[in-house]
């Protein structure tokens, strides 16, 4: 038999999961049945504080003790630019493939990398920046000064 679960230490999990909605319960069982949580009750958690990132595709931390869950979102650099270019909400199963080709300004990047920092791998500010603007080319988005 598996050893009894500890119910005082810490687990932290991280789930990538649709901004807004209610992922699949059936993805979500595997990580929290063992930890003695209902995978339905984490879903709407999630869903709740994705809100703000309604279709987007984001990062969420859960951090889990005495069978209590806390959603914190990691949102990467690119789900950022997206909503800085704030473009419509679109049904993510008939379109696909879409290319972001919205202005953003470089104040914008700026900020995004100073929110970004701490994750990044960069030595300072200017390499930070550097990632995001590549970021910001590579989802197709001009940048304008």
């Amino acid at each position: 038999m598996a050893p009894k679960f500890d119910s005082t230490s810490i687990s932290i999990i991280k789930i990538r999961t649709i901004g807004g909605e209610i992922g699949a319960v059936s993805s979500l069982a595997p990580k929290t049945g063992p930890l003695g949580l209902s995978p339905k009750k984490i879903g709407e958690q999630l869903s709740n504080a994705t809100k703000d990132w309604e279709g987007l595709r984001v990062m969420c931390k859960l951090t889990i003790k005495n069978r209590i869950a806390e959603v914190e979102v990691i949102p990467s650099a690119a789900v950022l630019l997206i909503k800085a270019l704030k473009e419509p909400k679109r049904d993510r199963k008939k379109i696909k493939n879409i290319k972001h080709d919205g202005k953003i300004s470089m104040q914008k990047i700026i900020f995004i990398a100073k929110f970004l920092k701490n994750r990044s791998l960069s030595i300072d500010l200017k390499g930070c920046i550097k990632e995001v603007i590549g970021t910001a080319r590579s989802i197709g988005c001009s940048i304008i000064n």
